[in-house]
Order: structure tokens, then C-alpha cells, then sequence
């Protein structure tokens, strides 16, 4: 049955964990897997997370099954989180996923049955799951541009005018904020622009919010997708407890339809958790408890905010920090865009090669398409990777 089976490739981000963990080398740096890391390189619990856990332990009754669904109150909470108070909420639908990709199938599967001939207009670069995600779907996938490679900032001219194209048939994928993986975001401006596509071409939007506080703030991160999800007819939004709540391993996440009425959004979600029936199930529960403690406990929540405004801040401070040291200690302001980039995320523009130097010369690991995670940084670090960025530019 499986001798005719092809040799697997290499996943070419977790597999750089491995070979970081693998190599002897005192002096080395992982900057190629997303997760964040504090000052002693550790990727920590959260202190509102540890006291959810407590509190869960010592109320919860029961490992029963919790539901197609997941837990309700975690998908109000979510929905509240990404949309907050939107004249729309009386027609958006949610459910648990594990974790957003999860979600990202979930919803591409939707799209296949509701729109067999769907065309999913993704950002060039993107996240390196979205592709692969909607084609296992069955779902046809075309490039919009994003990046541009000089400036290392979006080519919003380029990019609205490519997305113009898209049509009724088309699903139009953004990411929300803290582009993966180039960390250049579109402004409130574009996002505007964006609806205005939408309205008048009658291309769906697919908004992909992994990031929400880790670029500007909860609510400023989510701006754009507020603004887009009051003036369209439908949209989707899955949106991740990976990142922001330190979940990583949990698998926490959720899908969100929004519909023409309230009985669209409905029917969406009875379409969900049909096909999450025949997929999964049932999301993991552990996670989804945590995050719904949090955000329905006042004082939890406040934890929760100061902990993440300090990880976003942190990152601000490590961008900042980088650039100075290019400034002051190589003489090049060539660099100077890490700094306007927000999130975990940057690409340098390197090359393949580039990136193979830094790996085997310097024992820093990126992302072979030049993606750094800036949130793989100490402040240890800054001099030893920008000595070893500038010797490979």
C-alpha cells in the first residue's frame, strides 16, 4: 500500500528547529520558528494563563464531551475579541477549531461546498500554511502582489490593482495584521480601499488575524478588518490563541462566518460543525477554557492586556534596537525597514544562499525565504546577528 509512496519533504520551518537543537554550537540563535521568547530566550506561560489554570482545575467537574461547537462561551468571547461591539454581531457565527489552521481548513472546506468553484486570491509572499491548506481543500489558488522587494514595504498600488481583477466567484485572503512573513502591514487607508473592491466587484474577503496585540494593540490591530466586516455582505475570519495568549501547543483557535442575515450565518455554521463531525469532531478543550476564563474574569483580562501590551512593546524595543546597532556600530541605515515592520515577523530580502551563510557560518536560523522572528531575540543577541546580517548583505 505504501511502497509507492514519494519521500517526504522536510517542513522548511519546523525542521530548522531541529536542526538548531542538533547543532553543537555554543554561540546560536533560532530565528526561524514563530514563537515568542522573553529575555532568557524562554517562550513562557503567561502569569493570566497559570492563574486560568488554577482556576479551572478547581471549578471544572468534568471531562465530558464538550460539543460539534467547541465551548460557546470561548467562541462569544473570540467573536467579541476580533469584532468587538459591530452593529453586525446579530449575523456572525463561530466555532472552536484546533488552532487556526484548523479554522483556515474548516472554512476553505465551506467554501468548496458552497462555491465549488472558488479562487482563493492569496498575498505573495504568505503564510507558508495558506496555500497548501485551500488546495487540499480542492480550491484554486492565484497570487495577488504584496512585498515589494526594494523597499521592503507593501506595493499597495500593485497590490489593489491586481485584487481588482478578483470577482464574485473569488474569496480575497488578507491577513489582519503582522503580515506573515514580512511583517509590513496595509494601513487603515488600504483596508478602506480594500471594501471598496469588495462592494464593488463582489469578491468575498477571508480575513486571517494570527497576531491581534502583538502589533499596535487589540483593538488598533483590529481596525481594518471593524471597518471591512460593517460595509461587506459576508466575510470569514479565523483567528488564533497561539500567539497573543502563549498557547501554542493547545491548538486553540476559531472559525467566524459573517453572513448576508443572521439565518446564512446559521446555516454556515451547521455546514461547520457537519464537516467537523466527519474531520475532528471535536476541538481540544484545555485551551479554549483558559482564554474564555480569561477574557470573562475583569481582573484576569487586565493581567492578560498588561502581559501582552509588555510582549508588544518588547518587540518595538528589539526592532528598535537592531536598527541602532546597524546604525551606530556598521554605518548603514540599509536596514532601517525592521523598524517599520510590526510583529514577530521581518524578511530581510536575502537570498537562499544568504540564508545558508547566516545558518552555517554564524549558527543563525531563519527561514529560507529570508523570514526572521524578531521574536526569537534577546537583547544578548542584537550585536552578534546584526554583525552576522551585515557580513552576508
Amino acid at each position: 500500500m505504501f511502497s509507492h509512496l514519494p519521500e517526504p519533504k522536510l517542513d522548511p520551518i519546523l525542521s530548522l528547529s531541529v536542526a538548531y537543537r542538533n547543532d553543537p554550537r555554543s554561540e546560536k540563535v533560532d530565528l526561524g520558528i514563530g514563537v515568542y521568547k522573553n529575555s532568557l530566550g524562554e517562550t513562557p506561560i503567561m502569569q493570566a494563563i497559570g492563574l486560568a489554570e488554577h482556576k479551572v482545575l478547581d471549578t471544572q467537574k468534568t471531562k465530558s464531551y464538550v460539543g460539534l461547537a467547541g465551548c460557546e462561551e470561548f467562541n462569544q468571547s473570540m467573536v467579541s475579541l476580533v469584532l468587538g461591539d459591530s452593529p453586525v454581531l446579530d449575523r456572525v457565527s463561530a466555532i472552536q477549531t484546533p488552532g487556526a489552521s484548523g479554522a483556515l481548513r474548516m472554512l476553505g472546506d465551506l467554501m468548496k461546498i458552497a462555491q465549488p468553484n472558488t479562487t482563493v486570491w492569496l498575498s505573495n509572499p504568505s503564510y507558508v500554511n495558506h496555500q497548501p491548506v485551500m488546495e487540499a481543500a480542492g480550491l484554486k489558488v492565484k497570487h495577488y502582489s504584496y512585498f515589494c522587494p526594494v523597499t521592503k514595504q507593501v506595493d499597495t498600488a500593485r497590490m489593489l490593482e491586481e485584487i481588482s481583477h478578483a470577482g464574485k466567484d473569488d474569496v480575497v485572503l488578507l491577513h489582519g495584521c503582522c503580515h506573515n512573513p514580512t511583517g509590513a502591514d496595509i494601513d487603515l487607508e488600504t483596508w478602506q480601499q480594500l471594501t471598496q473592491l469588495a462592494q464593488d466587484k463582489g469578491f468575498t474577503p477571508f480575513v486571517d488575524v494570527a497576531y491581534q496585540g502583538f502589533g499596535d494593540g487589540i483593538d488598533e490591530d483590529a481596525a481594518g478588518l471593524r471597518y471591512m466586516a460593517e460595509r461587506v455582505e459576508e466575510m470569514m475570519i479565523t483567528t488564533s490563541c497561539s500567539k497573543n495568549f502563549g498557547l501554542y501547543r493547545e491548538r486553540t483557535g476559531a472559525a467566524i462566518v459573517l453572513g448576508r442575515s443572521a439565518k446564512d450565518a446559521l446555516n454556515a455554521r451547521g455546514k461547520l460543525l457537519t464537516m467537523a463531525r466527519a474531520t475532528y469532531t471535536m476541538p481540544p478543550d484545555h485551551g479554549a477554557a483558559l482564554v474564555k476564563t480569561i477574557l470573562q474574569d475583569a481582573e484576569l483580562k487586565n493581567l492578560w492586556l498588561q502581559e501582552l501590551t509588555g510582549m508588544q512593546k518588547r518587540l518595538v524595543s528589539l526592532r528598535e534596537a537592531l536598527c541602532h546597532e546597524f546604525r551606530t556600530v556598521h554605518n548603514s541605515a540599509n536596514f532601517d525597514f525592521i523598524q517599520s515592520h510590526k510583529g514577530m515577523f521581518t524578511v530581510l530580502g536575502f537570498s537562499q544562499q544568504q540564508m545558508s551563510r547566516l545558518r552555517e557560518e554564524f549558527g543563525i536560523y531563519g527561514v529560507g525565504d529570508g523570514r526572521i522572528n524578531i521574536a526569537g531575540l534577546t537583547e544578548g543577541d542584537i550585536s552578534y546577528v546584526a554583525d552576522a546580517i551585515y557580513k552576508v548583505s
